[in-house]
């Protein structure tokens, strides 16, 4: 019982070590694992483990074969939640980029360290093919707090994100076939019975986790299944497909789960977020107990396996030779600058999946007698160790390196995706800002994406925000709803990590009511709320620009323009194109070639200038 709560209670505290530190939660897990278990050996007065998932083969936490059922059954959820977030939609909105990284950069990787597995360490070709088809995957979860404190253009953090979205799943299916295939093999070579046994294996786990997909998207949308049961319930079908199809195709399981998750993220199910916000929480537990356990059942004499040269120039040829030619062959002919290019190849760590998978596969051929097979676990292994610890280490050193540290960020997050905002937002996209919109209204998210703007169906109280690493270019905020308390939320909560360089929120109707005395470099504006903004933009809903070339001129500009109805100013536009926001303007500096920009009906230059003096001689 100690041992078994020890290990839930090790594995949050290593989540909670990662998430106060940004690192990924893999390392601690692992280092956690190896120090309770083979490392323990060497500390402890008897030599034994601290905790010690199998002992003698039937004793410990899990004896027998209950690890390698317990692995099999939580590597099944994880990866049905990497098939979940696979959509077809999205490789296709990606770019070539991505797509070519995905496809193009991962059979470099798969035949580039399939050949260095079998000539450096001599392993056989199945059991080569096998080490690298589990080291093409990344994954998000390893890759986000890496880079979530670099700021970093949008095009590289999106390469960087999307490429371990995508790649996890991706990664994961060719990883199951390949092992399928070499268990089908046998002693007795790849013979038409065997290839007739893989080709079943394959029909199998597709039909299994087609079939599972419909009827749970079936049962979900005729509403057969109460709300409060909907998770359970999906997570009892999800080991039920893992099982079935496992019995009338061993090995066919997790392929099942990775093509009933695709089928399912690929649908137009109406609670498919809430079930990922389960999946995520159930694989964080699982992630938290599985990695401590895999790491503690690795024994001294499988890490003295790689305890010499031999791994170091297979780790050399995985980082420097692999990685950067797969990255530059999948770049040829992109936008992509060169230093752009060598950060991406520089930032390659392994995570989750590689490792899981691998202690599923390694053990099971180790059962089987498969030779060479117990190099598999030790060595993926140190690849996600030293990847991941390499990256969080020196990657924002390297950024700096190579030159794609943005020193200052001027990329804007707008919360609120209402016209006003919508209408704001494409003029400072138009002036060659990213500019990335908020909002949990669908509706106002679609009309933003038909504007061709980038906009995010995101709560503020969730996490979606702060673990999105294309945000890092972003260092103004803009609170823009009408709710008064979710825009001060918004400042509190994301100030620090989104507005470095200016935070803005919406004046309240009581604050404008009151005339109180409000601290200028917090509002966006002190003469219009929501409600005025609004009616502005329904009325005109256009962006105006007029020229001024004194601050006299912009003081007495500003002035009619605020005493007009349908009119807002917005920013004082420089001569080099960059824009400040008129919360201050007295403070302002004005020289030649600036512009007014507001928001509303449009007015003549000259017509203005008149009134001017008009009011200047009333006043004489």
């Amino acid at each position: 019982m100690l041992e078994l709560a020890g290990i839930i209670i090790l594995g949050i505290i290593a989540q909670w070590v990662a998430w106060k530190f940004k690192i990924p939660a893999i390392l601690p897990l692992i280092l956690i694992g190896l120090l309770v278990g083979p490392i323990s050996t060497l500390i402890s007065e008897d030599g034994s483990q601290w905790i010690r998932p199998i002992w003698n083969g039937e004793s410990g936490l899990f004896p027998g074969e209950n690890l390698f059922y317990f692995v099999s059954l939580a590597i099944g959820i994880i990866l049905f939640e990497g098939g979940l977030t696979l959509k077809r939609g999205e490789i296709s909105k990606v770019g070539p980029v991505i797509g070519k990284l995905i496809s193009i950069g991962a059979a470099i990787t798969f035949v580039g360290a399939g050949l260095a597995a079998h000539y450096v360490f001599g392993l056989s070709w199945k059991i080569s093919l096998l080490f690298s088809s589990l080291i093409i995957v990344t994954g998000p979860t390893v890759i986000t707090p890496i880079l979530r404190n670099i700021p970093l253009k949008k095009d590289v953090s999106a390469v960087l994100k999307w490429e371990g979205i995508l790649i996890d799943p991706i990664g994961a299916l060719v990883a199951v076939l390949i092992f399928e295939f070499i268990g089908i093999g046998g002693g007795a070579g790849y013979t038409k019975q065997a290839l007739l046994d893989f080709g079943t294996i394959l029909l199998i786990g597709f039909a299994f986790g087609l079939t599972g997909g419909f009827a749970l998207y079936q049962a979900v949308k005729r509403k057969v299944i109460p709300h409060y049961l909907l998770n359970v319930v999906s997570l009892s079908i999800v080991l039920s497909v893992f099982v079935l199809s496992d019995q009338f195709a061993h090995e066919s399981g997790l392929l099942a789960v990775v093509v009933m998750g695709m089928f399912l993220g690929n649908s137009d199910l109406p609670s498919l977020k809430e079930l990922l916000y389960f999946k995520e929480s159930l694989s964080v537990l699982l992630i938290s107990i599985l990695f401590i356990l895999l790491a503690a059942n690795i024994s001294i004499d499988d890490l003295m396996l790689i305890y010499n040269w031999k791994t170091a120039v297979l780790l050399a040829i995985i980082i420097f030779v692999l990685r950067p030619l797969s990255v530059f062959m999948s770049t040829i002919g992109s936008s992509l600058k060169v230093n752009e290019k060598l950060f991406i190849s520089w930032v390659g760590p392994r995570g989750i999946v590689a490792a899981g998978i691998a202690s599923l596969f390694g053990t099971k051929l180790v059962i089987l007698g498969e030779p060479g097979a117990e190099y598999i676990t030790p060595l993926v292994f140190s690849v996600v160790l030293i990847t991941v610890l390499l990256n969080a280490t020196t990657a924002r050193l390297f950024a700096r390196i190579v030159g794609v540290f943005l020193e200052t960020s001027e990329g804007i997050l707008m919360v609120g995706a209402s016209k006003v905002s919508r209408i704001i937002a494409k003029y400072l996209q138009k002036s060659k800002r990213h500019v990335v919109l908020v909002d949990t209204n669908e509706f106002n998210i679609n009309k933003a994406k038909e504007l061709g703007l980038e906009a995010i169906n995101a709560n503020i109280y969730s996490d979606d925000l702060t673990d999105n690493i294309e945000l890092n270019d972003v260092g103004y905020l803009l609170a823009m709803t009408g709710n008064d308390e979710i825009n001060k939320q918004a400042i509190r909560r994301f100030g620090k990590q989104f507005g470095e360089t200016g935070t803005f929120r919406l004046i309240t109707p009581e604050e404008l009511k009151n005339n109180e005395n409000l601290s200028s470099k917090e509002l966006f504006s002190h003469t219009h709320d929501y409600v005025k903004f609004t009616q502005v933009a329904s009325n005109f809903p256009s962006i105006q620009e007029i020229p001024v070339e004194s601050h006299n001129d912009f003081m007495h500009l500003l002035q009619i323009i605020e005493q007009d109805e349908n009119a807002i100013a917005l920013f004082l536009k420089r001569s080099d194109g960059f824009l400040d926001i008129i919360n201050t303007p007295s403070e302002m500096e004005v020289t030649e070639n600036c512009n007014l920009v507001y928001i509303g009906k449009p007015m003549d230059f000259e017509d203005l200038m008149n009134t001017k003096k008009e009011q200047e001689l009333k006043e004489k």
